[in-house]
């Protein structure tokens, strides 16, 4: 015969504090040890944690980019509209797929007439189906253009790019005039860093790298002292330490992606911004004749 039960819970699945207890002393620990009230400390308490080697840097810089991304939108990381490679419709073959070789892209925006009249995405490896079957012509081969307003957050878009499986979209401004384009790969680099290209040829450890085309891919925090000497140039170092913050001073404020920047003989072209700073210019010599900015 069991015995019979005594009204009192087993000791095994007791509590060891009661509900009111538990929250006295979480409200306890709140106080002595209070968590982040912000973003900004939330980010410093991740810079602890890979200070007290709880998580590697690597870590903590993704999670500040997540954080960061959820303030930016498309048009914080957008290729801007004078930058765009595209292609047009009406052009010959041979010349399309010249264009597609030479920037190596995956996907291009088609226009007809006028830049602005987007007409449908083009797929490099659709391009090539052209060669196995001359009676296809390129509006066939068009995908669907998926537009998108420069104010759209990238934690939504990134969203869309997944559940949509589109990896480009056009960015448009708020007269519905295009203003860039921007790629999944653009979103996710607001997170992990920048996409390295595996072509690029590096020169040493400046932060100044050859890309194919022969121009220069220079970092924004590069001396200025760096730049002088890759390029032969004497830009003062009196108020500056970086390139990236003579530009800014030259230009009166932090240029966004895709805007260009004379300076001396060499044209400053934004590729990459993050944190409110450029981490990447593309540095051209700006041809003979030409005005600065």
């Amino acid at each position: 015969m069991s015995e019979p039960q005594s009204g009192r819970p087993p000791f095994r699945g007791a509590a060891k504090h009661p509900p009111e207890a538990r929250g006295l002393l979480e409200r306890m620990l709140e106080f002595l040890h209070p968590g982040p009230d912000s973003k900004t400390e939330l980010i410093e308490t991740l810079a602890d944690a890979e200070q007290r080697e709880l998580i590697e840097p690597e870590s903590r810089q993704m999670l500040e980019g997540v954080l960061r991304m959820a303030e930016l939108s498309a048009g914080d990381a957008m290729v801007a509209a004078p930058r765009m490679d595209l292609l047009d419709i009406d052009a010959p073959y041979d010349e399309l797929l010249g264009l597609v070789i030479d920037t190596g892209h995956s996907r291009f925006p088609v226009y007809e007439g006028g830049r602005d009249n987007i007409i449908g995405i083009l797929l490099a490896k659709d391009l090539l189906k052209m060669q196995r079957a001359p009676e296809l012509n390129v509006r066939a081969l068009l995908r669907p253009t998926v537009f998108v307003p420069e104010s759209k957050g990238l934690n939504e878009l990134l969203r869309d790019f997944r559940s949509n499986r589109n990896h480009l979209a056009i960015v448009i401004d708020e007269f519905g005039n295009t203003a860039g384009l921007i790629t999944i790969e653009d979103v996710l680099e607001e997170i992990v860093g920048e996409i390295e290209d595996e072509f690029d040829d590096k020169d040493g450890e400046s932060g100044i790298y050859t890309l194919a085309d022969g121009s220069q891919r220079v970092a924004g925090d590069t001396t200025i002292a760096a730049v002088n000497g890759a390029f032969g140039l004497a830009l003062p170092d009196n108020d500056f330490d970086t390139i990236g913050g003579l530009v800014a001073h030259e230009h009166g404020r932090v240029p966004r992606r895709g805007e260009t920047v004379r300076i001396a003989d060499l044209n400053f072209a934004v590729m990459l911004t993050r944190g409110g700073a450029v981490r990447w210019f593309k540095v051209t010599r700006a041809p003979e004749g030409e005005s600065e900015a």
